[in-house]
């Protein structure tokens, strides 16, 4: 098992060599272990082309573990330095509007431009051969967030040309790929794969086909990017930990594709600025607004464990007042330590917090951290200590078990549902999201996982709305798992090349639950269909019309008539997305048909299991008491009567 670590973000770089001695010490006497550094450095490390000063880095690198601290250095690549981007103007990326997104911030290149991705395999090769073998070297991480800010797809003629040879190696022959875009429709057919255009600038939407590829090339294009660069870090520091930080809520590109490359995922968790950021309504926005939603970072560490195979960080943890949102509050009193547990009890190896000293100049000045500018204390110093003591105390170390409810979240249905929502508001994320919302509040463990057959194997419970296309293995792999299954809305509704499958949605899947769907709507803002046996159960945002066959058991019916859920068998179809009261009566019944122990719990508290430990968590303003949850158990950490922002610990099995 693997002992659960404290660490943060620095930046040597940014301060007097003579600050470097006491921030290490500092760092150490509050219980920091490790240090990630180096990830913008570029224009210090090489500051002219060709000529490389890494002895500034060096001596930092020895301070810090001269200290007793581990490294995580970063590869440069997202912030490449003026004269290289003189010297090769064409690595610049164009936005979908054919405009330059030029030099002056970060991640200003082109997954596609070769000579760039060559100068970053330079670079990074020079840093690992001279670091690569340094003992308190632990790990490398990838490049920086990939994605932020809109900078998956680039619209430049060196992606044209790429573009052009992957739908070329995917398609062998022309006609092949007229018939998977449809490009009979509007007199789109093309004769040769050099008459491929990107899908911008065009007078209405582009064809949805055209467009899914387009991702699909986009996120293949990053993959290859950071496989290239993982490649050259093993071969010249092996035995370190390959890893990469990803974002909240970002679906331009396949994490999970990303994450067969790298030994450990990690991901850069920021409730606030996540949740003013984010689609809640106000009420909800102002009732959580110290805290975040309790389950969004819950989600993605869920997520991202999937996506690493189990192993997995925070590399970047809000510790006070972010600059990027739309408004920034302080975080609530001790709520860095409540995220700190929620992170831990989810598995992770380390929980790295972003970042040691708030920085005086530049775009992120009003980004805090655990350091005010002036080197005094910032109010999330005292509580990374106290969470530091606390994690010697019950001995904290990582042994989650696979979960019986797996909730499937997939990289393609997010691509599709973005190109073809059919409503404004119809949003994949905050689907996937609502559900897992819904299972917590049972007090339910649940493990995110992608649409593949292994990853549904040992399951009691799978959750899968919203599933953009179907196959045969798949729908097997369900059927052979013996778990309750609920599908819909929308799974199933399309082919691999987007368009509707012949016998009609859901596709593959069928066989499964003995329906088809002959129709849909969205439903603006506001508008509903009321669904029995409650007066407040209803669906919103999205309806489908739904013939039941023989096999299929309606089990609700919508006020007008309509099929709601249906069953065969084992398998559930749900014909809307539901609200709240729907959803959690329809999971709870699932739940206990699946034979699992639920636990109905308050918006504002949470459970997480990690191997025999159980965590309780308090988002909420007022003392809870926990009494009913621990029972007579022995509290390893915190009170019964658990106060806001408090986290409990005990050992459940017993």
């Amino acid at each position: 098992m693997t002992k659960q670590r404290l660490g943060v973000c620095y930046y040597p770089e940014h301060w007097p060599e003579a600050f470097w001695d006491g921030d290490a010490r500092r760092m150490r006497e509050i219980g920091l272990s490790c240090v990630r550094i180096g990830e913008f450095a570029w224009s210090r490390l090489e500051p002219v082309e060709g000529r490389y000063d890494f002895e500034w880095f060096k001596r930092a690198i020895d301070v810090l573990a001269g200290a007793g601290l581990d490294i995580v250095l970063g590869t440069p690549t997202a912030t490449p330095p003026k004269w290289l981007v003189d010297k090769m103007p064409d690595m610049i990326a164009l936005d979908v509007h054919g405009r330059a997104r030029n030099f002056g911030s970060r991640r200003h290149y082109c997954f596609s431009y070769e000579p760039y991705i060559l100068e970053c395999e330079r670079i990074v090769a020079a840093v690992a051969e001279a670091f690569g073998d340094h003992p308190h070297v632990v790990a490398w991480q990838i490049d920086n967030e990939y994605g932020c800010h809109d900078t998956v797809e680039s619209y430049s003629n060196s992606a044209r040309d790429a573009f052009r040879l992957w739908c070329e190696r995917k398609y062998r022959d022309i006609e092949a790929l007229n018939g998977a875009w449809g490009n009979v429709f509007w007199s789109m057919e093309l004769s040769r794969f050099d008459q491929i255009e990107l899908p911008n600038l065009t007078v209405t939407e582009a064809n949805p086909s055209h467009l899914i590829d387009f991702q699909r090339f986009s996120s293949d294009q990053l993959v290859a990017f950071n496989k290239r660069q993982a490649e050259i870090v093993r071969r010249r520091s092996p035995g370190r930990d390959i890893l990469h930080n990803f974002m909240g809520s970002f679906t331009s590109f396949d994490h999970f594709a990303v994450g067969r490359d790298l030994d450990v995922v990690a991901w850069d968790s920021y409730p606030l600025g996540f949740l003013e950021r984010g689609n809640r309504d106000d009420l909800f926005k102002q009732r959580f607004m110290r805290v975040g939603d309790p389950d969004f970072q819950a989600f993605h560490h869920d997520l991202y464990r999937a996506c690493g195979r189990g192993r997995w960080w925070v590399m970047e943890q809000q510790p006070g007042a972010v600059n990027w949102a739309p408004w920034n509050p302080l975080p609530a009193e001790s709520v860095a330590r409540l995220w700190s547990f929620e992170a831990f009890a989810a598995g992770a190896e380390v929980v790295s917090y972003f970042r040691w000293r708030q920085a005086p100049f530049a775009q992120e000045q009003m980004h805090e951290g655990l350091l005010l500018p002036n080197c005094q204390p910032n109010d999330s110093y005292h509580v990374v200590a106290k969470v530091a003591q606390e994690l010697a105390k019950i001995d904290a170390r990582v042994e989650t078990r696979r979960a019986d409810v797996a909730l499937v979240f997939d990289y393609e249905s997010a691509f599709a549902w973005k190109i073809q929502p059919q409503g404004w508001n119809f949003s994949y994320f905050d689907i996937v999201l609502n559900f897992y919302e819904g299972l917590r509040r049972l007090g339910l463990n649940i493990d995110i996982a992608p649409p593949t057959p292994e990853a549904l194997l040992g399951r009691k419970l799978i959750i899968a709305p919203a599933l953009f296309s179907s196959s045969e293995a798949l729908a097997q792999a369900m059927e052979a798992s013996g778990a309750v299954i609920l599908l819909g809305p929308r799974s199933g509704s399309k082919t691999q090349d987007f368009q509707i499958p012949p016998e009609l949605p859901p596709g593959a899947f069928r066989n499964l639950v003995g329906i088809s769907v002959c129709r849909v709507e969205s439903l603006r803002p506001g508008g509903s269909i009321m669904v029995d046996p409650a007066a407040d159960t209803m669906f919103q945002c999205w309806r489908e019309i739904v013939a039941a066959g023989d096999a299929a058991e309606i089990v609700l019916r919508c006020r007008d008539g309509e099929p709601a859920l249906t069953r065969r068998e084992r398998f559930y179809y749900l014909a809307g997305l539901p609200n709240d009261f729907l959803r959690d009566a329809i999971l709870r019944g699932l739940s206990e048909e699946a034979g699992l122990a639920i636990r109905e719990l308050p918006a504002h508290i949470r459970i997480r299991d990690n191997g025999p430990m159980r965590y309780v968590f308090n988002y909420g303003e007022q003392d809870f008491d926990i009494s009913a949850i621990a029972g007579d158990a022995r509290l390893l950490l915190g009170e019964r009567l658990l106060a806001p922002c408090g986290v409990a610990v005990f050992n459940w099995e017993r």
